[in-house]
């Protein structure tokens, strides 16, 4: 599904990712780990489109998209979550998953004002993607609360939800644990299992929490100053010498 091959980026005299290259294949859950600054989050941005990249080329289902805005590579299916909440606090829940649906809208101005035919029936069949969504991720308890009243736990659901109302083929997860408590932590596990096994979405995740890692992916690739140190199944990764000593530093380790 996607074939990332040699990518450089770097800011100014940084160089954030050094030549990395993978592939994700299709209904996998593919993740990313390594030390604080080693560049996880800049492929992710690179993927996404956020940064182009200084060399290299990604492909998503065989189209070259290492150029194309961000807003492009939604449309074709490649969807991202954020590390740092990105949701507008001060609307509903309801209302953020409905904005998220504003790249398939297609009347116009007229429309809208005077809300009838085209508009609404589009506003009914977008209504209808988020409600599923709603009731997929447990959030009909909260669904006409402001986001700034939920639980940072909640929160993270909310942008979990946000991104599944955007119908991804391919989803991009940033540190969708950080910060949670256990059952919170083990909530989303459960969440991001479902998505990928009944929903057939692929995913790509970054994440910290080791234990969550090694029992939910199918293979991982690990990081270290912007340059790729291994990629294989869990246990080929857990094991790998140069992974423990990026983790726990040459010293510690010998």
């Amino acid at each position: 599904m996607l074939e990332v091959k040699r990518i450089y980026l770097s800011f100014g005299g940084i160089m954030a990712i050094a030549g990395v290259s993978f592939t994700v294949n299709k209904g996998e859950i593919f993740s990313i780990i390594g030390p604080n600054g080693a560049g996880k989050t800049s492929v992710l941005n690179t993927i996404s489109g956020i940064y182009f990249p200084n060399r290299g080329s990604i492909k998503f289902e065989g189209e070259d998209i290492t150029r194309i805005s961000v807003h492009k590579r939604s449309r074709l299916g490649l969807v991202r979550t954020f590390q740092n909440l990105e949701l507008f606090k001060g609307m509903t829940v309801l209302d953020n998953l409905m904005l998220s649906r504003h790249i398939y809208i297609k009347y116009g101005l007229f429309s809208s004002i005077f809300y009838f035919g085209k508009a609404l029936n589009e506003e009914v069949r977008h209504r209808e993607v988020v409600e599923k969504v709603i009731d997929y991720l447990n959030l009909n308890h909260v669904r006409k609360k402001y986001v700034y009243e939920l639980s940072y736990g909640l929160q993270k659901r909310v942008e979990l939800a946000r991104a599944l109302c955007l119908e991804p083929k391919l989803l991009l997860l940033d540190e969708p644990m950080a910060g949670m408590n256990m059952e919170e932590t083990e909530d989303m596990a459960r969440y991001i299992l479902d998505i990928n096994e009944e929903l057939n979405t692929t995913i790509i995740l970054i994440e910290h929490d080791m234990n969550v890692v090694m029992d939910i992916s199918h293979r991982i690739m690990a990081l270290d100053f912007g340059e790729k140190v291994c990629e294989g199944t869990p246990s080929e990764v857990i094991n790998n010498e140069r992974v423990l000593s990026a983790y726990l530093g040459e010293e510690k380790w010998l």
